[in-house]
């Protein structure tokens, strides 16, 4: 039978002294992946703890639906590949509820720039996770290329409904994004 090398024993041509083994950063793309998905589904709680009674509730339903499917699917890889989740969980679960009922006390049009600027970051985070990955990982590389596309999807229909009138969008989407791109950088290495 052929020996089968571990991911970890590959040559390390081309790494540089405090680059990440592949493993390390499959483990990274898990780990951070699963925390941004579950703070996502409590941004949609918070939004509709809110806006339940209101014509958002459907779409904001629909979204969290997405996102509650993607959180249990990195639930799965973080089981079957052995990733230990991020320790910043309770964290997120509190922010990503507050972040949610505190843009939708603002209006519809809050909720929606905030959900137009996570999106923007997550589209972003997800197409270089795209680039990163090699072949030999071409089913989480499918994964994420779906992911990502219900992704924009949401950022399209907060655009649709109304984000860019939001009172102080400008401010409000800056904060939001400057925010996930510090719970991204956090949740891969915590």
């Amino acid at each position: 039978m052929p020996d089968k090398k571990n991911i970890d024993e590959k040559p390390a041509f081309g790494r540089q002294p405090g680059d990440l083994s592949p493993r390390e950063q499959l483990e990274r793309i898990i780990r951070v992946d699963h925390a941004g998905e579950f703070g996502a589904v409590r941004i949609y709680e918070g939004q509709l703890a809110v806006l339940k009674e209101t014509e958002s509730a459907e779409t904001l339903q629909h979204m969290k639906e997405q996102e509650e499917l993607h959180k249990k699917k990195f639930e799965e890889l973080l089981r079957d590949r052995r990733v230990r989740p991020t320790l910043l969980s309770p964290l997120w679960h509190v922010a990503g509820f507050a972040l949610g009922a505190g843009t939708a006390m603002l209006g519809k049009e809050a909720a929606m720039a905030c959900t137009e600027a996570v999106e923007e970051v997550i589209d972003e985070h997800y197409r270089q996770q795209l680039d990163t990955l090699g072949e030999e990982e071409a089913d989480l590389k499918q994964t994420i290329s779906k992911f990502r596309d219900e992704e924009i999807e949401h950022r399209d229909t907060a655009r649709t409904e109304g984000a860019s009138e939001a009172p102080g969008y400008e401010l409000l989407t800056s904060a939001v994004k400057a925010g996930s791109k510090m719970a991204i950088w956090l949740s891969s290495r915590i």
